[in-house]
């Protein structure tokens, strides 16, 4: 029998089903460890193939995972590329294992590739450029470059789901940069 509810929070919220959890997300008053816990729930079960869950549900799983995701940070420069890092690897994750899905945004190879790079401040070869001294670098700019390395962890997942053309050619600068970033 399951006991775990939605009206008061089970003490593991790893044994709530999938609509208990979202409904237990969408409720107002969830302080940020509870939103980390859905996130991360709802991100392992998109994630593991042991729980018999066909690509649909790890996708609905996935999904409930993003939305949270978008709710728990905050503004500051590291919290927004924190969620950004957990919304492109999971992303690029999903796009990888379980297929793309042209029509679906969320699963779109593309649509994640003009997502990434809508959210780095510099070109390659300017972050390839400060990334060769980055430590002759104020802690500012090398704070900046991290952020890069931690928003493009996810290009090797999607570089060969991308269609040819400027954002492909991009992203592989990109890829190319990466080990240069502190």
């Amino acid at each position: 029998m399951d006991t775990a509810s939605t009206s008061e929070p089970a003490e593991d919220l790893s044994v709530l089903t999938f609509d208990q959890l979202a409904a237990f997300a969408e409720r107002p008053g969830r302080h940020r460890g509870e939103l980390e816990g859905i996130r991360e729930i709802s991100a392992l079960r998109a994630y593991r193939s042991e729980d018999g869950l066909g690509p649909a549900e790890r996708k609905r799983w996935a999904k409930l995972s993003l939305r949270v995701n978008a709710r728990l940070h905050g503004d500051a420069p590291w919290e927004q590329a924190r969620m950004a890092q957990n919304d492109f690897m999971l992303r690029a994750w999903i796009i990888d294992h379980l297929g793309p899905d042209a029509q679906d945004p969320n699963w779109d190879p593309d649509a994640l590739a003009a997502d990434t790079l809508a959210e780095l401040a510099l070109n390659p070869a300017k972050a390839g450029a400060l990334g060769a001294r980055w430590r002759a670098l104020p802690a500012e700019q090398i704070g900046e470059l991290r952020r890069l390395k931690n928003l493009t962890g996810h290009l090797d997942l999607i570089i060969g789901h991308l269609r040819p053309g400027r954002s492909h050619d991009q992203l592989q600068e990109w890829l190319a940069v990466r080990p240069l970033l502190p």
